[in-house]
């Protein structure tokens, strides 16, 4: 994994933001061979968990990456109400946050199908091997297909 994204993780941690990893940086975390553009995290898009985020990114100069103008990241409790995922650039990379996953549901259904995995530089919750499994094969692209082929085989791997 990207030294830029254990420390995006590392800020994410330090401010409590409520949040579940999820992705390709899941999927390398699960064994998975291969390469990954963006962190992306499920988490609770309310206000308070937004604050949470904007503070462990605030001097990364984050910004929407989605938009043509690359507006700043300024979370009011309006926006909050508003946000279904947040597409963020920071100066230590993308951190895309989403309020939910294909193939599992909302934050509260990602949550209750994650696992504790432990790292050199701490705990952090990350989607089960089953529920990743079930995600990359909902969104169906082609490196989601190949992620979901790797990962069958890890998981047959570890069952023998």
């Amino acid at each position: 994994m990207p030294q830029n994204d254990e420390t995006l993780l590392l800020r994410l941690q330090t401010n409590e933001v409520e949040f579940v990893v999820i992705g390709g940086v899941c999927a390398v975390l699960h064994g998975v061979s291969m390469l990954t553009f963006e962190l992306e995290i499920c988490c609770r898009l309310g206000y308070e968990n937004l604050k949470r985020i904007q503070a462990a990114v605030v001097d990364l100069h984050p910004h929407h990456r989605l938009t043509t103008n690359k507006l700043p990241l300024e979370i009011s409790e309006e926006v909050a109400s508003r946000l279904k995922n947040l597409y963020l650039q920071t100066d230590l990379g993308k951190l895309d946050c989403l309020g939910e996953v294909a193939g599992i549901g909302d934050y509260e259904s990602v949550f209750k199908r994650s696992e504790i995995k432990k790292m050199s530089y701490g705990a952090l919750r990350v989607l089960d091997i089953d529920a990743l499994i079930d995600a990359k094969a909902a969104v169906g692209r082609g490196r989601d297909l190949e992620a979901v082929k790797q990962l069958r085989a890890i998981k047959e791997r570890l069952s023998s």
